[in-house]
């Protein structure tokens, strides 16, 4: 389906979905704007015309006319501002209030009931992809202590695979080669693991992975960091940071002297990301991988 249609047709989905195209939203007496309005003014407390109709995304007029008939049915009073007279502060009066409640309480038990039916994988799964409508949309992005790193799962592994392979080629070019590398990867990781001394962390945000990280034991003496993997929808939150910093506790607590690994001189964040950790390049080779003329580096820090 064309791109542009299918977000035309999610919108007249979720329009009919939550009732916006009835006369009264939510079977009350208030049209959506109005509804939208209350429900602000309710949350805020107060605020000012131009705060509202910038927040909402609305014109002063079109504002100005919601207004005065919120206010005619005595559910809006605008004051004068302490700090600057000219300046008028909008409120809900009681029966504003009592109007909020109204549609706050319906709105909640709408949304539960949408969610009833659903398994608990499946509400994560619809929070994860809420989010990152509103991300990708709106230009924001998820909060970073919303984001939880745990161990694996079954299926987690199956999930590294498939997201270097599918990530690396869109973002390099890099071909199945590199999946495969992965692959074998994480099995010796399955095949040889000691709990004492390795681990893998995968990020989670509202039940779905975003990122992982490995420590794989090199020798006794030295650990391996391996499969750091970020997903566009949770950078710049701080995650590949949080990842390594993980990995070099833990191999400090597991005694080894020096950590290790092994990256490509393209992958400037990832980089950047072991350049703050303290990591330093020891030295570098040229290789030809995953179809593509490669520069390898090879970085430690000692513990």
């Amino acid at each position: 389906m064309d791109q542009v249609e299918a977000l035309r047709r999610f919108n007249r989905f979720y329009t009919r979905r939550i009732g916006v195209l009835r006369e009264g939203l939510l079977d009350t007496a208030y049209s959506l704007p109005e509804a939208r309005v209350l429900y602000e003014l309710g949350a805020r407390g107060a605020c000012g015309a131009s705060e509202l109709a910038r927040d909402l995304a609305l014109d002063a007029g079109y504002l100005s006319r919601l207004l005065l008939g919120l206010k005619r049915r005595g559910l809006v009073r605008g004051e004068a501002a302490a700090a600057d007279a000219r300046r008028s502060v909008l409120s809900l009066t009681g029966a504003g209030r009592r109007a909020f409640r109204t549609l706050d309480a319906r709105s909640r038990t709408q949304s539960a009931a949408m969610l009833e039916p659903l398994s608990a994988a499946e509400r994560a799964r619809l929070a994860g992809a809420l989010r990152a409508i509103e991300s990708l949309l709106d230009g924001k992005v998820s909060d970073k202590e919303s984001i939880a790193l745990r161990p694996p799962r079954p299926g987690d592994m199956g999930w590294v695979v498939h997201r270097h392979g599918a990530l690396y080629f869109e973002e390099y070019g890099w071909d199945e080669r590199f999946e495969a590398l992965v692959a074998g990867i994480a099995k010796d990781f399955i095949d040889n693991f000691d709990p004492a001394r390795e681990r893998c962390w995968i990020a989670e945000l509202d039940g779905k992975p975003v990122g992982s990280v490995f420590l794989k034991k090199e020798s006794k003496s030295v650990g391996k960091l391996r499969l750091l993997l970020v997903e566009p929808e949770a950078r710049g939150l701080g995650l590949g940071k949080r990842l390594v910093s993980e990995c070099i506790a833990l191999a400090r607590a597991a005694g080894y002297r020096k950590l290790v690994l092994w990256t490509q001189s393209n992958l400037e964040a990832a980089r950047a990301i072991y350049r703050g950790a303290g990591f330093k390049r020891t030295r570098q080779e040229r290789h030809s991988s995953f179809g593509y003329d490669l520069t390898g580096e090879y970085w430690e820090l000692g513990l």
